[in-house]
């Protein structure tokens, strides 16, 4: 029995298996290119932000360049994950799209035909039937570790190009091959590093094994390893790549972000049968879960191979060098750091390799690739194993068990793609102020500046509506050098009190302190406003702004009352008082970070003397910390620490300094480190950062 009676109308079934399993999950709503209510969060939110700075920007070379979204933070448009293929082929009809305009939907859409198609293809390598062929493309379509990328991170819902990958490496050889897989490797450049990575690794196993078989001479073999490196190395630049450096691919995270050995088989929150298995920290990236309905054909493949064997392993060792190239694949995936269930197991690698391997710190999706072949492989001993009718039954009830089993997580995925259409995002900036900003000023700044800041969607959003560039952004990498030069130059600003007069800036809650005391308050406004900390150059002098009643800023300061112990954890609302040089908040306590640091205060009575907690980066090449303290500038003590915690550093204040601290209002404690250093220079591990001491607590007598 025949599922179509032409091979003609048999084509279009993976295409309407793919479209109906779209409408399934995600639902008619994404496809409105003007609804963007489903993208106004998390990553989605910098994925579409991406696109809509760099669809108002002028063309730039290389063309993915995306200046205005992140400044002097900016980088290409692959690292906003903006799909940088779609970009490409819609910003030349920018003018004509509607306001807003998304193509995400369509990209999902595409996603599932194309994932049903290569399936299709992958499986008629199985088998003529029909019927078995749409059902196994079926299984492939409602894999979990695809669909709940498809809410997260929407170019990794770009599955479908590891199937093709698959197909091309398994087919008999064919002298379109070339053409083949350029085309499978630019497309995997113009939207993902991890996709491509995946695809160039299987590509050059391909290659290779083509060549030892003699399939390929040698001279062609190397055209067209010359060649696709090329191609894909042209796609990689234009699509911007290559405009972050060295200092801003190699972060921390190889290691964390990793596959458990179990994750074929641990459904997380994607099943109402199984239950979640107990794992270890970062396995989250690694989620390769197969689905109720592939794990009972696991278990039927299993059944046949006990009873009647199969050719698998024959056919297996006809792709050798394929293996090979999925076995790095899984090593990689499971990294140093490997989790069996709650289990995990540390193996020491040199500080250099994984700094290299830190690139793609998501190790865990490289498991992506394993989980298809093992999936193809599954299948093949059903089909291969079973009588037709048989196999039919067993794939149908498959299907069955897989999409009604993982609706325990696409079900939620869905509830956020059919959320209430809507053609802008909630926002709390509500003022008059802000719509006035937006006519007077040329740019919009956070300060001080940092990739993913807390306030970054909404004031991405507010200047992407206005078409204003900004750097309040979330970026997927960004060059440490350009950070700090950025900082730099926004510390300078704030000591001096001195900003461009063209740009609006809303400040962290440790530069409104500082701001607030070099604040040019003939010219300038500090305010609160929809509960952002606005600096507006020169907004007094603008004779169409609306003034804005603002109180004195120092009462931007809290006050602090007298024998008051604070602590500066990340739970302690008195990180509010840390100015300048500061690093991230921890549960113990805040590190310094850089040559000086700065606390600011509000007293409400004189204040005689201080009481400073704090612990020091010692080591035994580095036994001590210098420490000078300023007062409202006025040195008051320069003393050392030698313990690594609990020490403790009493500070009395001369009367002048008493008498300076009342008549100005508050406490200004600068201190400055001498010998500073980072722990990497100390073999502490790979932390960059320049530290000296950790404050712990603070009390005022």
């Amino acid at each position: 029995m025949k599922l179509c009676s032409t091979p003609r109308a048999t084509v279009l079934l993976p295409v309407l298996l793919g479209i109906l399993a779209f409408f399934i999950v995600v639902g008619p709503r994404a496809l409105d290119p003007t609804n963007i209510a489903w993208l106004g969060d998390g990553d989605p939110a910098t994925h579409y932000q991406g696109w809509v700075f760099f669809r108002h920007s002028p063309w730039s070379f290389p063309l993915g360049l995306n200046p205005s979204y992140g400044l002097e933070l900016s980088n290409g448009l692959i690292f906003s994950d903006s799909n940088p293929l779609f970009a490409f082929l819609f910003k030349p009809f920018s003018a004509l799209l509607p306001e807003p305009f998304q193509y995400f939907g369509l990209w999902l859409l595409t996603c599932f035909v194309l994932q049903s198609w290569f399936a299709w293809k992958l499986l008629g390598l199985l088998t003529r039937d029909s019927v078995l062929k749409l059902l196994g493309a079926g299984l492939f379509v409602f894999i979990p570790a695809m669909l709940i990328r498809m809410s997260v991170h929407l170019s990794l819902g770009g599955h479908f190009m590891l199937l093709a990958a698959l197909y091309l490496a398994l087919r008999p050889f064919t002298p379109k091959r070339c053409l083949a897989w350029g085309t499978l490797l630019a497309v995997a450049a113009l939207v993902h590093a991890y996709l491509l990575a995946m695809i160039a690794l299987i590509w050059l196993a391909d290659l290779a094994a083509h060549t030892l078989r003699r399939h390929l001479a040698p001279g062609k073999a190397l055209g067209e390893l010359v060649g696709l490196f090329l191609l894909v190395s042209l796609c990689c630049w234009q699509a911007g790549y290559f405009s972050v450096g060295d200092d801003g691919l190699a972060l921390m995270g190889y290691g964390l972000f990793r596959a458990n050995v179990l994750s074929f088989l641990d459904p997380g929150e994607w099943s109402f049968a199984l239950r979640d298995m107990p794992g270890v920290l970062g396995d989250g990236d690694g989620f390769a879960f197969l689905g109720l309905g592939v794990v009972f054909l696991l278990i039927c493949a299993f059944l046949a191979w006990l009873q009647r064997g199969t050719d698998v392993g024959i056919k297996a060792r006809r792709y050798p060098l394929l293996l090979l190239a999925l076995a790095g694949l899984g090593l990689f995936a499971v990294s140093n750091n490997v989790g069996v269930g709650p289990f995990e197991l540390h193996i020491p690698l040199p500080d250099a390799l994984v700094a290299v391997a830190t690139i793609f710190r998501g190790s865990g999706r490289m498991v992506w690739p394993v989980m298809y072949m093992a999936i193809f492989a599954i299948l093949y001993v059903v089909i291969r194993g079973h009588a037709s009718r048989t196999a039919r039954v067993l794939l149908s009830i498959a299907l069955l068990l897989q999409v009604a089993d993982t609706r325990s997580g696409w079900g939620e995925s869905r509830k956020l793609f059919m959320v209430t259409p809507a053609s802008q995002w909630k926002t709390p900036l509500v003022d008059p102020f802000w719509d006035q900003a937006a006519r007077h000023y040329q740019a919009v700044r956070w300060l001080r500046p940092e990739n993913y800041p807390e306030q970054w969607i909404t004031l991405a959003e507010f200047a992407g509506r206005h078409h204003l560039p900004t750097n309040a952004v979330y970026l997927g990498r960004v060059s440490t050098r350009a950070t700090e030069a950025a900082q730099a130059v926004s510390d300078q600003m704030v000591s001096s009190g001195r900003y461009a007069a063209d740009t609006l800036y809303v400040l962290d809650s440790r530069s409104v302190l500082p701001a607030a005391l070099t604040l040019n308050r003939e010219t300038d406004v500090l305010a609160r406003i929809d509960g952002l900390n606005v600096l507006a150059p020169g907004w007094k002098r603008c004779a169409e702004c609306t003034p804005i009643t603002a109180v004195d800023p120092l009462t931007l300061i809290s006050s602090l009352k007298p024998d008051a112990r604070v602590t500066f954890d990340v739970t302690s609302l008195a990180t509010f008082f840390l100015g300048n040089g500061w690093s991230k908040s921890e549960p113990w306590g805040t590190w310094s970070e850089g040559d000086e640091s700065q606390i600011i205060l509000r007293p409400e009575a004189l204040v005689k003397s201080f009481l400073l907690e704090a612990n020091a980066l010692i080591a035994q090449s580095h036994n001590e910390q210098s420490l000078e303290i300023f007062v409202n500038e006025v040195p008051v003590l320069s003393t050392r620490l030698r313990k690594p915690e609990a020490n403790i550093v009493k500070v009395d204040l001369p009367a002048d300094v008493q008498e300076r601290i009342e008549r100005e209002g508050v406490l200004v404690i600068r201190f400055r480190y001498a010998n500073a250093i980072t722990p990497r220079a100390l073999g502490m591990g790979l932390d960059p950062r320049k530290l000296a001491i950790g404050i712990r607590a603070l009390t005022l007598h």
